[in-house]
């Protein structure tokens, strides 16, 4: 018997809210499961990543209209009325009667005396949606925490970087993500991948940020990872920005390379693919059942050089000092550059633990440092867009370490200092990418 979508969503936007679950991790389960019609697994995401998404506006509309505080309201039946809210403000192609209809009936079979207040809730605001949509604030900062539903900390922290440009950054960190495959050249070639994704239906067109990427406007009938070509492990699934990771490091085959933060394997694979499969890659993280996945994907992938480990990289360990040829850090953050994959991160980040993620950052940095040969390259990189975690990083790094240079970087036929990527100017996720080079000890 098929599950009734609407309670699934119910089930998840509770697992996401209540229990800190990440979105895209409980969507793969959807994704998966043989027991939701495939109709109702789109109608799911889309309600889904829409609720999330706009969460601080959805309740400042419920607000509006209940005279139940919302700490007071049952969480299911919240969900039910964010569900059902977003469905009359965003989807037309569902009859606001039919949304109406539907919530009561879901609430019911979970809390049979909240039918009314439910129903009292959805049919008043069908009344009054304009005046009920409009964003009265006090300010700037409030209205658009609450038009685009970020904490007003998070506006301001991308208000002070980016200015009168902040409203677009907005926009663009709420956009649907791109699809984007890097092709593993390890096995094939990208104008080949083409050719066979687009003889099973797809329909792609190479990146212009990356010689790897393929950018996916439309699966046609095919699901990402079933294919017979992500089989074969023609290809990874990876944004652009992310990319640019392995093309700044420059691996060369033969050298000995250290990711120090590598799980999901995604850059550690790329790096493996531009050396051709030729030299040591020495990859690290903390969970063993990362480590497992990484190592079913370089299997997939055709890759033999990498040797996985559990290890932490605050911690020194003094076998690695200048062994390493080039050190990746691609560093744990806020990823605030993926918003627009992970919503939730609007909701779970606190200023506060942004703070903290710089110093854990420098220390790893600081770590890696010291596995780094002389005239070897150390890479900094993150998924967020903030100097807290970024540019200061690295600039306390090397007012601290004076034996390492920064090192222009190549890109689009321009040099930069470092790579940054924005959602709403380069339509990727948003990304930073350093490149630092340990100074040779003079004998003289």
């Amino acid at each position: 018997m098929k599950r009734n979508p609407r309670k699934v969503i119910v089930e998840i936007l509770e697992e996401i809210f209540e229990n800190g679950a990440y979105s895209n991790i409980v969507l793969k389960k959807v994704a998966k499961s043989q027991d939701i019609d495939d109709l109702d697994k789109g109608l799911i995401y889309r309600i889904v990543y829409g609720v999330v998404e706009n969460k601080i506006y959805l309740d400042y509309i419920i607000r509006k209209l209940s005279s139940v505080r919302l700490k007071k309201i049952d969480n299911k039946v919240l969900n039910i009325l964010r569900m059902s809210v977003y469905q009359i403000n965003f989807m037309d192609k569902i009859p606001s009667f039919a949304v109406v209809n539907e919530a009561v009936k879901i609430t019911k079979k979970y809390n049979g005396r909240y039918g009314a207040f439910v129903n009292g809730i959805l049919r008043n605001y069908l009344r009054n949606m304009e005046k009920t949509n409009e964003i009265v604030s006090k300010n700037n900062m409030e209205y658009l925490s609450i038009k685009y539903s970020y904490p007003i900390w998070m506006i301001e922290l991308f208000a002070s970087k980016f200015g009168e440009n902040t409203e677009s950054l907005l926009i663009g960190l709420n956009e649907e993500p791109k699809l984007v495959l890097r092709t593993n050249t390890l096995k094939i070639d990208r104008e080949s991948l083409i050719k066979r994704l687009e003889s099973i239906g797809m329909s792609v067109k190479k990146s212009e940020i990356s010689s790897y990427g393929i950018i996916v406007d439309n699966l046609g009938s095919n699901n990402i990872d079933e294919t017979e070509e992500y089989k074969k492990g023609y290809y990874y699934v990876q944004d652009e920005s992310s990319m640019l990771v392995a093309e700044v490091l420059d691996p060369k085959a033969g050298e000995k390379v250290l990711d120090l933060c590598s799980a999901p394997g995604g850059k550690t694979s790329h790096i493996a693919q531009v050396m051709n499969n030729q030299g040591q890659i020495e990859a690290r993280d903390v969970f063993d059942h990362k480590l497992d996945l990484m190592n079913d994907t370089f299997d997939r992938l055709g890759i033999n050089i990498v040797n996985c480990k559990k290890e932490d990289g605050t911690v020194h360990n003094s076998d690695y000092d200048n062994y390493f040829d080039k050190v990746l850090v691609d560093a744990p953050c806020s990823g605030l550059g993926i918003i627009k994959r992970k919503p939730e991160i609007k909701y779970n980040m606190t200023l506060e633990s942004v703070k903290e993620l710089s110093e854990l950052q420098y220390n790893i940095l600081l770590n890696a440092s010291k596995y780094v040969k002389d005239d070897g390259i150390l890479v900094f990189s993150t998924c967020t867009i903030n100097d807290i975690e970024n540019i200061n990083t690295v600039n306390k790094f090397l007012k601290e370490n004076s034996e390492f240079e920064l090192v222009k970087i190549k890109f689009d036929s321009k040099e930069y200092d470092n790579i940054e990527m924005y959602p709403h100017e380069d339509n990727t996720d948003g990304f930073f990418i350093c490149k630092l080079k340990k100074k040779k000890l003079s004998l003289s």
